[in-house]
């Protein structure tokens, strides 16, 4: 998310400057690989590169092949790096992650290339919305590698993809994908031929509010802005909540516990941490952020506080159902061993990311199967 953040930014100067530019995109991978599908990097005539499409063994090569689509106003290509080969070493990566990565380059240089990163921005700054981009073309289907289709946050939909058969079934499967919130890639076999076709989900910046603005909470700020989060810290202490501590945030509340409704928009998308060391402030934090629909509740303390938190709301007679008590995680936090701000600060963004993407947190050697997810066929009945 803050690559994105860091790309759309990039290509804004760049535009103001005049100085051409070209994205390139990993949209296929296979084997062992550092970066997924989605990962993105911008590369500038001066020989900037925001972003990367690997650990940092193919950016130069890519950047070669950029400058030249850039200066000749070329078409888009799409570039396999197999670092499975046995001759990997002799034509120059010497990778030896065991997969194949395959690159989409094009020069941003008309309105329909530049028109993906209006629609990641919106998307950002909106709601989740889904593009789907064809890398590879065979037999007689009508549509070019970089042809893309946008669905809006607002069920609009923008097409440039020629081959109307084509066009039906993606219309389906991106309904599909932003429901699941995930993007995949997919194989469509047409009686005219076989397209590849990258389903990606944007999904907006992540709206983090921090109740409590202590010297703990700093680093937590930090590390959740490095991730390209919004982050907002909420105090009820003139001399805590300010700017001069928090030069990160995004935003600064000055807000009692019991009236942070009439200043936050607490919905699906939002996270939300209680480190107020304050047993009073987080007993009312509580009343409204568990009945609310925020995704995630981390509550800085041993369980044993928050046990009697709850308790203390049931005797109050507010019993929280189970859908509302599997949204909170107490103590927050990963389970890293650390007892320093800054170490508290890492567990606890570390298991909001893991709670983000759905996964348990654990350590990746322990993960059964592949770390990422496999293509899709989808077969079209003649």
């Amino acid at each position: 998310m803050k690559e994105l953040q860091n790309i759309l930014a990039a290509f804004d100067f760049a535009q103001k400057k005049g100085e051409l530019t070209a994205l390139a995109t990993v949209v296929k991978t296979s084997g062992s690989v550092y970066r997924r599908p989605g990962a993105r990097m911008l590369l500038t005539e001066e020989g900037q590169m925001i972003g990367c499409v690997s650990g940092g063994c193919l950016e130069s090569d890519v950047f070669e092949k950029a400058q030249a689509l850039m200066f000749a106003d070329g078409v888009p290509v799409v570039v396999n790096y197999d670092t499975t080969a046995s001759d990997d070493i002799v034509w120059g990566f010497g990778l030896g992650c065991n997969g194949v990565v395959e690159v989409l380059i094009e020069p941003l240089s008309n309105q329909l290339a530049k028109g993906q990163l209006d629609f990641i921005a919106e998307c950002l700054h909106g709601q989740s919305g889904v593009m789907a981009t064809v890398f590879k073309v065979s037999g007689e289907i009508i549509a070019k590698v970089a042809s893309r289709l946008f669905l809006k946050p607002d069920g609009t939909v923008i097409n440039n993809i020629e081959d109307k058969l084509l066009v039906e079934q993606i219309l389906v499967d991106v309904q599909q994908v932003l429901n699941q919130g995930e993007s995949r890639v997919k194989s469509y076999i047409l009686p005219s031929g076989i397209a590849g076709v990258f389903l990606e989900v944007i999904h907006p910046i992540v709206p983090l509010v921090l109740f409590g603005a202590g010297h703990d909470a700093i680093p937590v700020v930090n590390l959740a802005k490095h991730q390209g989060w919004q982050v907002t810290v909420v105090d009820n202490r003139p001399g805590y909540i300010t700017f001069e501590r928090f030069p990160n945030a995004d935003q600064i509340i000055f807000s009692e516990p019991q009236t942070i409704q009439n200043h936050l928009n607490l919905n699906s998308r939002t996270v939300a941490i209680v480190m107020t060391h304050r047993y009073e402030s987080d007993l009312a934090l509580l009343r409204t952020l568990l009945p609310s629909s925020v995704s995630y509740i981390g509550i800085l303390g041993p369980k044993s506080r928050t046990q009697r938190l709850l308790q203390d709301l049931k005797s109050e007679g507010f019993l929280p159902k189970d859908t509302q008590l599997q949204r909170l995680y107490a103590p927050v936090g990963l389970d890293i061993g650390g007892d320093s701000p800054e170490a508290i600060a890492l567990s606890i963004v570390a298991e909001i990311q893991a709670v983000l993407a759905n996964r348990a947190g654990g350590m990746l050697r322990a993960r059964l199967g592949s770390i990422h997810g496999e293509e899709i066929t989808c077969l079209m009945s003649v």
